[in-house]
């Protein structure tokens, strides 16, 4: 607004103004939020479920040293198998594309293997975050179309949160 009667044009267009320059300087920009890393404290791992009415040790022998295996067996009439891939993964994102690239490097049998599976889902596990806090990580939509082109779901579970392990006490040495 301007009061030019009462000489306030100029502080007004000066109020505006300094407050346009102090949201650009204050306010992120929408790149460097976009390009945020998922919070490390919070993510877990992505775990690869697998399930078949196949015999899936070949298909996860396949894998190797790349990836650990949490469980391999029959589950409710299914074969089934939870991996995760080997390392400390960085982000959901890097470990759906990490797994996508194993599968795309399968052999034909081992990839009929996976095709035959009756679920193939990359579940992604978070420990929620404390009471007031938030935890947010992206999927691009890279790792998306990746798990859709070797047809797996993705998932998340969420665990509450975990308790620090109790910190033992130190003993006075008796005197």
């Amino acid at each position: 607004m301007c009061f030019a009667d009462r000489g306030t044009c100029h502080n007004a267009e000066m109020i505006q103004k300094n407050a346009q320059e102090k949201s650009r300087t204050t306010r992120p920009s929408l790149d460097r939020y976009l390009r945020t890393p998922a919070s490390p404290e919070r993510f877990l791992n992505v775990d690869l479920e697998i399930f078949s009415r196949s015999d899936l040790e070949p298909l996860v022998n396949s894998f190797g040293k790349r990836v650990h295996t949490l469980f391999l067996g029959k589950v409710f009439g299914y074969y089934k198998a939870t991996l995760e891939i080997a390392g400390q993964p960085k982000s959901p994102e890097f470990c759906i594309l990490g797994f996508c690239k194993l599968i795309r490097s399968l052999t034909t049998q081992e990839r009929e293997c996976w095709d035959k599976a009756k679920a193939r889902t990359f579940d992604i596990g978070i420990e929620a975050p404390d009471q007031g806090k938030t935890y947010w990580a992206p999927i691009g939509m890279e790792a998306v179309q990746a798990a859709a082109e070797v047809n797996a779901r993705i998932a998340i579970s969420v665990y509450g949160p975990m308790k620090p392990a109790p910190v033992a006490k130190k003993r006075n040495p008796a005197s």
